[in-house]
């Protein structure tokens, strides 16, 4: 990491399980690990996780997920815990939980959002794993490429054509994103706010990546579309990265070096933007005056580690 900053898992990663991708792949294993009575099971519901009054995430054992699994939940294979299978589970959109007596008076569905600051890290790492994995399939019932119904393969990290001349292959999609501080390499960095977000809460600059160009370009370009500021490819820094799956992302956290520029905003995408001082961060009222970004997103550390450092 930029000036030898010690590593740590960012929310979202850090999921302490093997994928084990090879076993995945043989649809014998996998029955056998669906059948298993010591295989656990994450429920889902609208891209909710079944959390106990305590916010410990639900896990349904094989006899409690009987009915589900019989009722044909999508389910999705996370990997193994030592030699214990752990699925995703879920329910359809249309479906209420209260319907099923396996749910009652569990605990209540809550956002991965909401609860997420408040779990370890390979807690909040495996739900939003699962959280990924089935979000894609809600959306990638049908081919792309001609139309026709897919079905779930490979434990549900692949989708394919039900179409014999067709027989596309379809794999989880995830978005790049780049998302930097701006700094001017001493006491200063660049936050702004959209319009949309919580009273007073700023942030780094953010964008997807588009086809054909570099995470560095891709840096550099939203800089200068959402705040007319012009970086230097060479003050760009990779920091670290981070699963983000609202609904399907991967956040590249970059730091950026440029002299102080004056801003000039994008309406569109950006309400306001400012240089802020180090002193003025560290003194943030975390209110709705001025707040830094949600303690969860990579953003957050950015600011963080950023604030830590000697100019």
């Amino acid at each position: 990491m930029s000036r030898g900053f010690p590593f740590s898992a960012n929310f979202y990663s850090g999921a302490q399980l093997d994928r084990a991708d090879q076993q995945r792949r043989d649809a014998d294993w996998l029955s056998a690990r669906l059948a298993d009575p010591e295989s656990h099971f994450l429920p889902l519901w609208r891209s909710r996780h079944l959390m106990a009054a305590d916010m410990t995430p639900i896990r349904l054992g094989r006899a409690e997920a009987t009915r589900l699994l019989a009722e044909g939940w999508q389910t999705v294979f996370l990997g193994l815990e030592g030699s214990r299978a752990v699925f995703g589970l879920g329910l359809p959109s249309r479906d209420g939980p209260e319907r099923h007596p396996a749910l009652q008076d569990r605990g209540e569905f809550r956002d991965l959002r909401e609860v997420g600051p408040l779990l370890p890290r390979e807690q909040g790492s495996l739900l939003a794993y699962a959280r990924g994995l089935l979000h894609w399939h809600e959306r990638h019932g049908f081919c792309g490429v001609c139309g026709s119904p897919t079905v779930s393969d490979q434990g549900g990290h692949m989708r394919r054509c039900t179409d014999e001349a067709c027989g596309a292959s379809h794999f989880p999609r995830t978005d790049p994103a780049v998302i930097m501080l701006v700094h001017d390499g001493a006491d200063h960095c660049l936050l702004g706010r959209q319009a949309a977000w919580p009273p007073g809460m700023h942030s780094t600059l953010a964008g997807f990546v588009e086809p054909g160009e570099s995470l560095e370009e891709a840096v550099a370009r939203e800089v200068f579309e959402e705040v007319g500021v012009t970086l230097d490819l060479a003050g760009i820094r990779y920091h670290s990265s981070q699963p983000w799956p609202f609904p399907s992302s991967i956040m590249l956290g970059f730091w950026a070096a440029c002299p102080r520029q004056e801003i000039r905003i994008d309406q569109d995408e950006i309400a306001e933007a400012a240089w802020y001082s180090r002193e003025a961060l560290l003194a943030s009222p975390e209110d709705e005056s001025f707040r830094l970004p949600r303690k969860d997103s990579i953003a957050r550390r950015l600011v963080e580690d950023w604030l830590k450092t000697a100019p």
